[in-house]
């Protein structure tokens, strides 16, 4: 018994070391500066900038990727401003586009609507609760809203350069400059993890209450769950952005929007 119980601590003790990797799978090139991937029903839906990441030029819109990389549509849907964050509940894309977050359906690609956010500069990301409420951060006003029924109210304030949202268990993540914050269903705040060497950009769940993030200048964590941080990649010197990752938890597959290099990267998720 004392034999079994030590090789069961051995065995905790090596998944808790248990260092996560990333392995280059494909790199799907001339997407018009990638911004967000989400994956969803066996395609990538991206969002695309196609011109600056501040401006409503109408020059973006959403490109579609194969699971393989391959483009299906580059031109899903055009018109768009500078489009970011996505998320998608009951056959409707939400887009975070600027001052605005736009509604469109799926199986049409038709802009259902567009849900003005009075007062935004920068809407970023996207997340939406199981009840339908879609949750958008402003990094430049450092705020996030909630949409319900296309109304709009102020959620939470004074939330540094908010950006990275993800919706677990009722509670909001969101990535805040270095740090990765959780508001419970009352608002209650509290520090998950801190130390991002730059902004936070990307969020998603791995496995086990841990994370991966990334930070637009060419970095991304794994976050634990117990909030220490391993540095996965680190392409700046390359000046390689890493901006908002999607992931398939089934898969352990991870899709980097490289931004101003024009790509989407897939990587497979091992652990030593």
């Amino acid at each position: 018994m004392k034999n079994a119980f030590l090789f069961l601590l051995m065995l905790c003790a090596g998944a808790a070391s248990a260092q996560v990797k990333l392995e280059k799978l494909w790199e799907t090139k001339d997407l018009a500066t990638p911004e967000s991937v989400l994956p969803f029903n066996g395609l990538l839906y991206v969002s695309l900038i196609d011109g600056e990441g501040n401006k409503a030029d109408g020059k973006g819109g959403v490109a579609i990727l194969k699971p393989n990389g391959e483009i299906a549509d580059n031109n899903w849907v055009t018109g768009l401003n500078a489009p970011k964050g996505l998320g998608i509940f009951k056959g409707k894309l939400y887009v975070a586009d600027l001052s605005e977050v736009v509604k469109i359906d799926l199986k049409t690609a038709k802009i259902e609507a567009k849900i003005p956010v009075e007062g935004a500069i920068f809407l970023n990301d996207i997340a939406i609760n199981k009840a339908g409420e879609v949750f958008v951060s402003d990094t430049r006003l450092a705020k996030v809203y909630k949409i319900k029924n296309d109304k709009v109210e102020l959620y939470a304030d004074s939330v540094n350069n908010a950006n990275g949202l993800k919706f677990i268990n009722d509670e909001l993540y969101i990535l805040s400059g270095p740090q990765l914050v959780k508001f419970d269903k009352n608002k209650n705040k509290t520090l998950i993890a801190s130390g991002l060497a730059s902004g936070g950009d990307g969020l998603e769940p791995y496995k086990n209450g841990d994370f991966i993030a990334t930070c637009w200048v060419g970095l991304v964590y794994h976050i634990k769950a117990d909030g220490t941080l391993h540095l996965l990649m680190d392409t700046r010197a390359d000046k390689i952005n890493t901006a908002d990752i999607g992931i398939d938890p089934t898969k352990n597959l991870l899709y980097i929007p490289t931004f101003l290099k024009n790509s989407v990267v897939a990587y497979r998720i091992v652990e030593d």
